[in-house]
């Protein structure tokens, strides 16, 4: 259980603690609004889901007679209800309020009403004062608590740094374990707050070990310190470090604006000149030496680890895992798991190269941004780096070129190759474009391979069936990269016992 009871003297103060509240608002998870009439209930829930909505006129009418009001415009739906009116259980049992939960987070006043607990999932929030004085008393259970510890440490850290006193706003929570927020400051910046806590170990599947250690994924913020303080010091525009807390998981970096490439391609925007200088930047990267030890400020170091054999096939093996049970509704045979890997073995030496390099592994169009005002590669924001491993340069150019977000026609695709490829035979006499190619057909069928897991993968286990949306262009590129004639023996393996991921429709 976690309480806490916060005075606020000015009815902003209370509408920026319900703002603040919104922050970690999820489906599932229910405000619980009591105190006397007048207290202050429904002013609370209209700040709240007006911070849902990121708008402060958005309409927020009280449900005192229509009993509850749902929202689907908001950041994520969200119910508000009015048991005012209601005196017996049977009553508020017919609302469904529960129903409503497993999709919606839910605000309910005049809960002490309810018969009987909705969620394990609960704040209560109770106003009490006159005037513009409240005295707000927070007693929260299950995830609210765990959000509001989190909260604390997060106001604490923002109070002993340069964004004291910011205001706090959504920016996003993506597939993993990491949330965003941007902060308005009183000097005007908009700084990114980055919530990472240290990676919880995920179940063991293989050899003792959780997926997350086999395929090399950053277990925390010092593989972001680590990585971003490498590529900053060398000239590329990741996000700066203004202030960071390595054992809470917690930084202040730059903010490198909304260009985002993916939300330019959505928009229509020309992507020529984008896509040329993120390709510049991958040629340029591929003539250093990259460090496979980085020391970090606390004595400790970050070591980017190898895209080795076994990352890989752990991530190949995603396909088999979730994919076909997706497809098919049963498991895969242990025999054909195995000629599975057994034939991307024969391919993988197609995805090392004698000197390696640092590959982000998720340069794409969600962490590519176009910032024009800077020169060269500059041009190119590079974010969410922390998954970083030493390995061949060909998987993020494939990465960009086969993004799994948005389409990228064809012309412009080869045009993108063929320039990195002109840079690097300049920088090289001894590059060979035919084997790079090579390179770039294999790891492009074993991104495709382990995307096309992935996603089924957060449909199935997660419950978020958005990226369902994405499988036929995956599955169009994974079909691409197979008729390059390196990977037939994989493409007999595909035609033979799994021809529909290559034929994924919408």
């Amino acid at each position: 259980m976690y309480r806490k009871e916060i005075a606020t003297h000015a009815p902003e103060e209370t509408a920026r603690l319900a703002a603040e509240l919104s922050l970690w608002a999820r489906p599932g998870m229910v405000l619980l609004l009591q105190g006397d009439l007048g207290a202050g209930k429904s002013t609370f829930a209209r700040a709240f889901i007006q911070a849902l909505a990121e708008r402060s006129d958005f309409d927020v009418p009280s449900p005192t007679f229509t009993l509850v009001q749902s929202y689907d415009e908001t950041r994520i739906p969200v119910f508000h209800a009015d048991l005012y009116r209601l005196n017996t259980a049977a009553e508020i049992h017919e609302l469904g309020l529960a129903d409503l939960l497993t999709a919606q987070a839910g605000l309910i006043e005049w809960a002490d009403k309810l018969p009987a607990p909705l969620t394990e999932n609960a704040l209560s929030v109770h106003l009490a004062g006159k005037g513009s004085e409240r005295l707000i008393t927070l007693v929260a259970e299950g995830a609210w608590a765990t959000a509001l510890r989190r909260n604390d440490s997060i106001n604490a850290f923002l109070d002993g740094g340069p964004a004291r006193g910011a205001i706090r706003h959504f920016l996003e929570g993506d597939a993993s374990f990491r949330r965003y927020e941007w902060l308005a400051t009183p000097d005007g910046r908009k700084p990114i707050l980055m919530d990472m806590p240290q990676r919880p170990d995920g179940p063991p599947v293989k050899d003792g070990k959780p997926y997350s250690a086999i395929a090399h994924l950053a277990e925390g913020l010092p593989a972001v310190v680590a990585v971003n303080s490498v590529l900053t010091a060398r000239g590329y525009s990741a996000p700066l470090l203004h202030h960071f807390d390595l054992a809470q998981g917690l930084a202040l970096i730059e903010n490198l604006g909304a260009r985002v490439y993916g939300r330019m391609v959505l928009a229509g925007e020309d992507m020529h000149t984008p896509l040329l200088a993120a390709a510049e930047l991958l040629a340029d990267m591929a003539r250093h030496d990259w460090p496979a030890t980085v020391a970090l400020p606390n004595g400790t170091s970050h070591e980017v680890r190898p895209y080795d054999e076994e990352a890989l096939l752990i991530e190949a093996d995603l396909l088999p895992s979730w994919f076909w049970p997706y497809r098919h509704g049963t498991d895969v045979s242990g025999d054909l798991k195995a000629s599975f890997a057994a034939v991307w073995r024969r391919l993988l030496p197609h995805t090392q190269q004698p000197r390696p390099q640092w590959v982000m592994r998720d340069f794409h169009s969600p962490n590519l941004i176009w910032i024009p005002d800077r020169d060269g590669i500059k041009r190119v924001g590079l974010i969410d780096t922390q998954d970083a491993v030493m390995g061949h340069g060909a998987y993020d150019l494939v990465s960009m070129t086969q993004d799994a977000r948005v389409d990228l026609p064809d012309d412009l695709v080869e045009a993108v190759i063929g320039h990195y490829l002109a840079l690097r035979r300049k920088a090289d006499a001894g590059f060979d474009a035919d084997r790079f190619r090579a390179s770039y057909a294999v790891l492009g069928a074993q991104r495709a391979t382990k995307i096309l897991g992935i996603f089924a993968r957060l449909s199935k286990r997660d419950g978020k069936h958005g990226y369902l949306r994405h499988m036929p262009r995956v599955s169009r590129a994974l079909a691409r990269n197979l008729e390059h004639p390196v990977l037939a023996e994989l493409r007999d393996w595909y035609r033979t016992h799994l021809p529909d991921a290559l034929t994924v429709q919408a």
